[in-house]
Protein backbone atom coordinates (compact mmCIF):
# COMPACT_ATOMS: atom_id res chain seq x y z
CA UNK A 1 0.00 0.00 0.00
CA UNK A 2 2.74 2.34 1.09
CA UNK A 3 4.65 1.75 -2.44
CA UNK A 4 1.44 2.16 -4.65
CA UNK A 5 0.57 5.83 -2.32
CA UNK A 6 4.38 6.98 -3.02
CA UNK A 7 3.84 6.16 -7.12
CA UNK A 8 0.45 7.96 -7.02
CA UNK A 9 2.24 10.96 -5.03
CA UNK A 10 4.57 11.15 -7.65
CA UNK A 11 2.16 11.13 -11.11
CA UNK A 12 -0.34 13.15 -9.73
CA UNK A 13 -1.16 14.75 -13.43
CA UNK A 14 -1.97 11.25 -14.99
CA UNK A 15 -4.27 10.04 -11.34
CA UNK A 16 -6.05 13.86 -12.02
CA UNK A 17 -6.41 12.77 -16.39
CA UNK A 18 -7.81 8.92 -15.17
CA UNK A 19 -9.90 10.79 -12.66
CA UNK A 20 -11.69 13.40 -15.48
CA UNK A 21 -11.63 10.43 -17.87
CA UNK A 22 -12.25 7.52 -16.84
CA UNK A 23 -14.00 7.29 -13.48
CA UNK A 24 -16.89 9.81 -14.63
CA UNK A 25 -18.49 7.34 -16.99
CA UNK A 26 -18.57 4.87 -13.98
CA UNK A 27 -19.72 7.25 -11.48
CA UNK A 28 -22.37 8.57 -14.01
CA UNK A 29 -23.25 5.11 -14.12
CA UNK A 30 -23.64 4.40 -10.90
CA UNK A 31 -25.66 7.41 -9.22
CA UNK A 32 -27.22 8.64 -12.32
CA UNK A 33 -28.36 6.03 -13.70
CA UNK A 34 -28.72 4.36 -10.71
CA UNK A 35 -26.59 0.93 -11.20
CA UNK A 36 -24.75 0.63 -7.97
CA UNK A 37 -25.00 -2.89 -8.10
CA UNK A 38 -25.59 -6.19 -10.59
CA UNK A 39 -29.11 -7.73 -10.85
CA UNK A 40 -27.66 -11.11 -12.33
CA UNK A 41 -25.37 -13.65 -11.17
CA UNK A 42 -22.60 -15.09 -13.00
CA UNK A 43 -20.04 -13.78 -15.27
CA UNK A 44 -21.64 -14.32 -18.44
CA UNK A 45 -25.37 -12.93 -17.11
CA UNK A 46 -22.99 -9.75 -15.44
CA UNK A 47 -21.32 -8.79 -19.17
CA UNK A 48 -24.58 -8.83 -20.54
CA UNK A 49 -25.85 -6.49 -18.16
CA UNK A 50 -22.62 -4.50 -17.96
CA UNK A 51 -22.70 -4.52 -21.55
CA UNK A 52 -26.23 -2.89 -22.08
CA UNK A 53 -25.55 -0.49 -19.30
CA UNK A 54 -22.48 0.78 -21.49
CA UNK A 55 -24.81 1.04 -24.45
CA UNK A 56 -27.33 2.91 -22.61
CA UNK A 57 -24.84 5.15 -21.41
CA UNK A 58 -23.34 6.35 -25.21
CA UNK A 59 -26.74 6.42 -26.53
CA UNK A 60 -27.66 9.29 -24.10
CA UNK A 61 -23.94 10.65 -24.47
CA UNK A 62 -24.67 10.76 -28.46
CA UNK A 63 -28.20 12.31 -27.62
CA UNK A 64 -26.79 15.00 -25.39
CA UNK A 65 -23.96 15.76 -27.77
CA UNK A 66 -26.18 15.46 -30.85
CA UNK A 67 -29.43 16.44 -30.30
CA UNK A 68 -32.46 13.45 -31.34
CA UNK A 69 -32.91 15.34 -34.74
CA UNK A 70 -29.13 14.78 -35.80
CA UNK A 71 -29.12 11.16 -34.67
CA UNK A 72 -31.72 10.52 -37.07
CA UNK A 73 -30.91 12.17 -40.08
CA UNK A 74 -27.32 10.26 -39.57
CA UNK A 75 -28.80 7.02 -39.21
CA UNK A 76 -31.15 7.83 -42.39
CA UNK A 77 -28.28 8.68 -44.13
CA UNK A 78 -26.35 5.48 -43.07
CA UNK A 79 -28.70 3.59 -44.23
CA UNK A 80 -28.69 5.10 -47.64
CA UNK A 81 -25.01 4.53 -47.85
CA UNK A 82 -25.34 0.85 -47.36
CA UNK A 83 -27.80 0.53 -49.76
CA UNK A 84 -25.96 1.67 -52.39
Amino acid sequence: MEEMQQRVAGQLEKVKARKSLVEHPFGTMKRGMDHGHFLTRGLAKVRGEMRLTVLVYNLKRVLNILGIEALIRRSRLERLLHVL
